[in-house]
């Protein structure tokens, strides 16, 4: 018994809410460090800021992984669990540049972190139920298709949610300058409308997309429906303890790959109004700052533009060369742009650089997912894919403790060299993924 071929216009509605998880998980990574900096945040402490959602999906992943795979109601198995991760992901969305109007019942950098906390973990309690509905879903000659889907409508996602504060200014009028603790108008509207958007869109997938019950997986497998009535939320301990040989070996190449995006998302807004802009630590108020970020904003489109249409490509180059040595290619280009900021001459030439940040996120997206999927039991999927998520929060919680002191004693205040920092993961990952072993690599 095989699995159905599915439309591709089924295949995008499958995955239609990540695009909506993108969009605001972009306008997250892009301006929540300036958002924390409003509201009074050093430079030097930003990564601590960010420590507490990496720590909450650390707990958070397995356990949403686990009682999905044991889960099953009128809305299947995974959609209840990123249903609910969307709307408590848009309250932190509408409410993170608000944050002053709490005043009275705490400092709006606190309330401001607070949100932060709420939005990364939503997103994440979102987002690996999504990769486990595909993975339950298409066969393994579908799989890299299907992560390539998500990873184009990530990059449409991200794309918009990127640009809009630059285009609610430059095109609307809206002001990109606040008072003191005061958020910008156009990011204040950007963050309502991300909201709004991945509501919708999460929506959409709810109810267009069905799934296999317990017994169709299982036949698929040839395997027996068991009532689990031993199993417990412990059993997580025995099956981390179990992981697949593949998916160990990804383990590190995820761990350098997201150690290098946390410190990139935290850190370019600072790094890039210091070393491109020239402006000191203390100016987070001045127009300048804001048109930094601004143009951060429109610098992480365009990465997330380059990743929507190499997204296109990974199925081909796949077939061609091999998932592992696609992903390996792929974050070497990553790295060698991320490492090339340092030496770009003026803003405009940063675009350049993002081309290969591009290629490496749309790759880090959809690769690692449609490699480790093939080594995992069905009726563990949900829960490795949460315990896969480790190695996505242990490098961004490592960043988080070391970035902010490395920065004030060692880098001299100098945020860029976290940036450099970065661009070295990024060639360990690389180099890394050369040596994964790829079971279910199907070459058409």
């Amino acid at each position: 018994m095989e699995k159905r071929k599915f439309s591709f216009l089924e295949i995008i509605n499958m995955s239609l809410g990540f695009l909506g998880i993108q969009f605001g998980f972009a306008l997250q990574n892009a301006n929540a460090s300036r958002i924390l900096q409003i509201f009074g945040a050093d430079v030097d402490h930003l990564s601590w800021f960010w420590i507490v959602a990496p720590l909450t999906g650390l707990i958070v992943q397995p356990i949403i992984g686990y009682y999905s795979d044991k889960t099953w109601t009128r809305l299947g198995r995974r959609r209840p669990f990123f249903l609910t991760g969307a709307i408590l992901a848009a309250v932190g969305l509408v409410l993170m540049p608000k944050a002053n109007l709490f005043i009275a019942i705490l400092p709006p950098l606190w309330v401001g972190a607070g949100m932060l906390m709420i939005m990364d973990a939503s997103f994440n309690v979102a987002m690996e139920p999504f990769r486990a509905l595909v993975a339950d879903n298409l066969s393994s000659r579908q799989r890299t298709v299907g992560f390539s889907v998500q990873t184009i409508l990530i990059g449409i996602g991200a794309v918009i949610g990127s640009w809009l504060p630059y285009v609610l200014t430059n095109w609307f009028g809206l002001s990109n300058q606040g008072i003191v603790n005061d958020v910008p108008l156009n990011l204040i509207w950007s963050f309502v409308i991300g909201a709004v958007v991945l509501v919708t869109s999460i929506l959409i997938t709810v109810f267009t997309t069905k799934e296999y019950s317990p017994e169709a997986l299982a036949g698929f497998e040839n395997q027996e429906v068991e009532a689990d009535k031993e199993s417990s939320l412990f059993d997580i301990f025995s099956d981390f303890a179990k992981m697949p040989h593949t998916m160990r070996q990804l383990s590190w190449v995820q761990f350098f790959s997201w150690f290098g995006l946390f410190g990139m998302w935290v850190y370019t807004t600072p790094a890039i109004a210091q070393h491109i802009y020239k402006l000191s630590l203390n100016n987070v108020q001045s127009k300048t700052y804001s048109d930094a970020g601004d143009w951060v904003g429109v610098l992480f489109g365009v990465y997330n533009l380059i990743a929507t249409f190499y997204a296109f490509l990974l199925p081909g180059i796949s077939r061609k060369i091999g998932r592992t040595k696609t992903h390996a290619f792929s974050l070497a280009l990553g790295a060698i742009g991320l490492l090339s900021i340092y030496i770009m001459p003026n803003k405009d030439f940063l675009i350049l650089s993002m081309i290969g940040v591009g290629i490496a996120w749309a790759s880090i997206l959809a690769m690692p997912y449609a490699i480790v999927a093939g080594a995992i039991p069905y009726k563990k999927m949900g829960v490795y894919m949460g315990i896969f998520n480790f190695f996505i929060v242990l490098p961004q919680i490592l960043n988080s403790i070391i970035s902010g002191p490395l920065i004030k004693y060692l880098y001299n205040g100098k945020a860029i060299y976290v940036i450099i920092l970065s661009g070295i993961s990024l060639l360990i990952a690389a180099y890394l993924a050369l040596r994964v072993n790829d079971v279910d690599d199907v070459k058409m």
